[in-house]
């Protein structure tokens, strides 16, 4: 018998089931992965993800991704991959950001498993 067919995610609708800042939500699973959602707006703190790289897409707003070297900002509809091991902060510094965010499974978004956010499913 053939496996269920999954169903469609729409980004505005499930952004639209939360508030907190900088606390992700999980959208979907895929290959070990997490696509993850998170709504963030002022500063970030510094860290590094040591094992993988972390995807980030901004849906809406506009966020700096600062590194220690320079700051490149992103708006609606780019990306960035922060590579494993390099230091990152992101900043949404002119309102909220909505990102779209892709981590290897277990993932700490603060790069510190005691104080990460843990994510839920939305």
């Amino acid at each position: 018998m053939a496996e269920k067919a999954p169903p469609k995610i729409n980004l505005a609708e499930k952004f639209a089931t939360f508030d907190e800042r900088w606390a992700p939500r999980l959208a979907a699973h895929y290959n070990g992965n997490e696509v993850r959602l998170a709504k963030v707006e002022g500063e970030f703190h510094w860290h590094k993800h040591d094992d993988t790289d972390e995807l980030f897409l901004v849906i809406k707003g506009e966020l700096d991704m600062e590194f220690r070297d320079r700051t490149e900002s992103l708006s609606s509809g780019e990306l960035i991959v922060v590579p494993c091991g390099v230091e990152h902060r992101p900043c949404a510094r002119t309102g909220e950001v909505q990102l779209l965010v892709m981590d290897a499974e277990g993932t700490p978004n603060t790069g510190d498993a005691a104080t990460a956010f843990k994510p839920v499913e939305v």
